[in-house]
């Protein structure tokens, strides 16, 4: 029972973090990592002995990642006024994970002499924004910035898994290579079309009083054989997600009268309600422990902060270009870049082969913290600032 009341408790204070994150304006997922370190040192205080907690990381991370990105395209609507926004969102999402990617892989070959593929797959994950940080950081902004900070972020967690698995998953890289993967894409948007018309007629037809949680896992379930066959899977929740919350827009299509909208409308926003608990249950306990599993000699590792800083200083460089190339007012998205959650599962995954002593745990952890903490400083005061300029 001591576990239980143990985790009940973590969770809790975590839901308190959630509710005076928007005021104090310091992420949830920073104060989540600190409390499972601190859990971590009690136990090793008071000699606790806990199962090894390593394999559930990965479980954990991937089920949060799916109802990250089904939370937030849930949110966004889908309309023409939003096309330029769509746009911008995409260019963002593309251009810097490409060019920091493409650099950070030679000068990580340079430096460690594996080939460039190898370096390549061990600079990829540095370069996707974290929509789990990003999305429930941002909700204190105007609609306008939320909006492109989802859109953003997801696009750049869709992007970058795709670009890792092409990487890692290919020996070679022709013509017909690249074949393969556009034929990828395809299928994923033919299964994602079919599945969703699928999963919203079960929405709208079962009179069940279970009815939400059988949707999430047939979403979780496509989504784990879509990734047995190596497709794009994240496609599909990013279609799901914006389908069925944007009904409305789809009415002009004949097909969709079969649906009963209106009556369906109501049943998504029960089934986002509940997206949104669980989203919350599944993130707080994957970054408390995530916290948990950090050690101190990780984050004070002084061999790899010089590359953690680097890293992080390119990232935001070039993040600085993109919203200028873009017209995308400066502040405060330009200090909206962390790596998180899609980080350390794409760590995770590099084959022991693939491997690189430079692109360690330290590495990994040192960059994460690092982007939260610019990411924290940075809507703070700009936050301060906007409410100077109003009572001024």
């Amino acid at each position: 029972m001591t576990i239980v009341i143990t985790l009940c408790s973590l969770l809790l204070i975590g839901y308190l973090f959630d509710l005076t994150s928007s005021r104090t304006k310091i992420p949830s997922v920073i104060l989540l990592l600190l409390l499972g370190w601190v859990v971590r040192q009690a136990t090793n205080f008071l000699e606790i002995k806990l199962p090894d907690l390593d394999q559930v990381l990965p479980i954990l991370g991937t089920i949060g990642l799916i109802l990250i990105v089904l939370e937030g395209s849930l949110e966004l609507e889908l309309n023409k006024s939003k096309v330029g926004l769509i746009k911008k969102s995409f260019l963002g999402a593309f251009f810097p994970l490409f060019i920091l990617a493409f650099s950070l892989a030679y000068i990580i070959e340079y430096y460690s002499g594996y080939s460039f593929k190898v370096s390549l797959t061990n600079a990829i994950p540095f370069c996707i924004i974290s929509s789990a940080i990003a999305i429930p950081s941002v909700r204190s902004l105007t609609s306008r910035e939320k909006e492109f900070v989802i859109y953003e972020s997801s696009l750049s967690d869709i992007l970058g898994v795709i670009f890792f698995n092409f990487i890692s998953f290919h020996t070679t890289f022709g013509l017909e290579t690249f074949g393969s993967l556009i034929l990828e894409i395809v299928v994923i948007i033919i299964v994602s079309l079919v599945a969703t018309i699928s999963l919203s007629y079960l929405l709208n037809k079962i009179d069940h009083h279970i009815k939400f949680v059988p949707i999430i896992i047939l979403v979780i379930l496509i989504y784990a054989i879509s990734k047995t066959y190596h497709l794009p899977a994240l496609i599909f929740i990013l279609i799901f997600g914006l389908s069925i919350g944007n009904i409305d827009e789809l009415k002009h299509f004949k097909w969709i009268e079969n649906f009963q909208t209106d009556l369906l409308s109501k049943e998504v926003i029960k089934f986002k309600e509940l997206t949104i608990e669980a989203t919350f249950l599944v993130r707080a306990l994957f970054f408390l422990l995530f916290g948990y599993l950090i050690q101190t000699k990780e984050i004070l590792n002084t061999k790899t902060l010089p590359w953690a800083i680097g890293i992080v200083f390119a990232l935001f460089f070039l993040r600085t270009i993109q919203l200028k190339w873009t017209k995308i007012p400066l502040f405060p998205l330009v200090f909206v870049a962390p790596r998180g959650l899609i980080t350390i599962l794409l760590f995770l995954s590099i084959e022991p082969s693939y491997k690189i002593h430079l692109v360690n745990e330290s590495l990994i952890i040192q960059v994460v913290l690092l982007t939260a903490f610019i990411m924290m400083f940075g809507l703070m005061l700009t936050s301060g600032n906007e409410k100077n300029k109003t009572t001024s």
